[in-house]
């Protein structure tokens, strides 16, 4: 059988061009409003997507000291906006994200049980780390957390929140008292005695995703991910990343088709290539050059407002300013290192996608590109962002996905009720209580 993609959209305030909600055709102040997430929602699960994405951020977006007003607002609570989504879907993946920097592992496993049974076995959690200083100061800390340390918390709550999800047996009832253990698990950074006050999740774990990209990234994600949101803007580059992530997979004896790995990927669609270059340009007109310049510099900490705007991208002075550079600095860096680009072209590539992967052209264009993908190994699937919601999101259901089933690389309709059988990926087993 021909490999078949996976598909997630990730829903962003407005859309994922930085200036969405000065498009015309978006009322800003549906962000904030239900009925804007259940339409995108539903729109995916017309399109028969996987899943459903939502992000996080622990603090406001600010320049300066000032919150940003030439941008949209950061996304709801994630939790609450899948379950809404959930409550009105019947096969769509709802996949949320939460830092393990800032909660506890009983909680986060209890919000994740209790969406997986309540949406019948679609719950996915993003596993992230927060590494703003300005996050920090909104959870009575003076600064992130190193790097390193960060991970090393993660993997552990990690371990905490499956032992909870595992402290009953499958088909455990309170009545059953002798199927339910306590998981007493102890780490450095955890002690969780349980046991969970639930029952086991419908698809044993709720799938685990990660983002993983710098190497202590990438070794969190081969030791967790079950699905990986990743950044490559080239074939040559995803197709390094995914060789690489299975690669430290099989060193830590896991099979490496047990991940699904999905580029962002975010698609500006016309009738001809022209009108789609066309609705490129009118997207750009949308944003000040100022708030690409401020997108950088809150992503490298480099101030780079001073600059003129037509100079070259000062890579070796952002690299020697800041060592710790993310994976998004890093890949956008590495570009300017291969071809020319100036601090404007930097800032309209920041406002477009964030560096994720941009496509303009035609729905058979953009088809053709997605099967290369995933024919050559450069991904398993997409997490689809849109510039424009719900309009751009449309466009791709009604014209991308059915030229991607006349290709014979996507469903045309669900096989299973779960996100694991969506993605292909078994429920894990549960534990004998010995090693719970």
């Amino acid at each position: 059988m021909t490999r078949q993609l996976h598909l997630g959209v990730f829903i962003y305030p407005g859309g994922h061009h930085i200036a969405a909600w000065r498009h015309p055709n978006m009322r800003a102040e549906r962000i904030t409003e239900l009925d804007y997430y259940i339409e995108a929602g539903q729109l995916a699960e017309r399109g028969k997507f996987d899943l459903f994405f939502v992000g996080d951020a622990l603090n406001a977006r600010e320049r300066e000291g000032r919150v940003v007003g030439e941008i949209a607002i950061n996304n709801l609570d994630p939790v609450s906006v899948v379950s809404a989504v959930g409550s009105v879907t019947q096969h769509l993946g709802l996949v949320a994200t939460l830092s393990t920097t800032y909660n506890e592992p009983a909680s986060i496993a209890a919000k994740f049980a209790t969406l997986d049974h309540l949406s019948g076995g679609r719950a996915g959690w993003n596993v992230v780390t927060t590494l703003d200083d300005k996050a920090a100061l909104n959870f009575s800390r003076d600064q992130a957390m190193e790097k390193s340390l960060r991970y090393e918390r993660a993997a552990s709550f990690v371990d905490a929140v499956t032992a909870l999800w595992d402290s009953w047996e499958d088909g455990a009832t309170p009545q059953s008292s002798e199927r339910i253990h306590a998981p007493n698990y102890r780490s450095n950074f955890f002690s969780v005695e349980g046991p969970f006050g639930m029952p086991r999740p419908p698809q044993g774990w709720p799938v685990l995703v990660q983002a993983g990209g710098s190497p202590p990234g990438r070794d969190f994600a081969a030791r967790i991910g079950e699905a990986i949101f990743t950044a490559q803007g080239k074939l040559s580059e995803a197709q390094a990343f995914r060789t690489d992530i299975h690669a430290r997979m099989v060193a830590r004896g896991r099979d490496p088709g047990s991940v699904k790995i999905m580029p962002g990927l975010s698609p500006i669609i016309g009738d001809t290539e022209t009108s789609a270059r066309r609705r490129e340009e009118e997207f750009g007109e949308l944003a000040h050059p100022s708030v690409g310049v401020w997108m950088l510099t809150e992503m490298t900490k480099f101030r780079l407002y001073d600059h003129p705007l037509d100079a070259p991208l000062p890579t070796r002075d952002i690299r020697a300013f800041n060592p710790a550079l993310g994976q998004n600095a890093l890949s956008l860096l590495e570009r300017a290192d291969r071809e020319p680009m100036t601090i404007r072209d930097a800032a309209r590539i920041m406002v477009r996608s964030r560096v994720h992967q941009s496509f303009v052209g035609t729905p058979d264009q953009l088809a053709d590109h997605m099967a290369q993908w995933l024919h050559e190994g450069g991904s398993d699937g997409f997490n689809v962002l849109p510039p424009l919601f719900p309009d751009d999101l449309a466009l791709f259901v009604d014209q991308v996905v059915p030229a991607l089933q006349k290709r014979g690389v996507f469903r045309r309709d669900y096989t299973g009720p779960t996100l694991r059988d969506h993605l292909g990926l078994s429920r894990p087993p549960g534990r004998p209580s010995t090693q719970i």
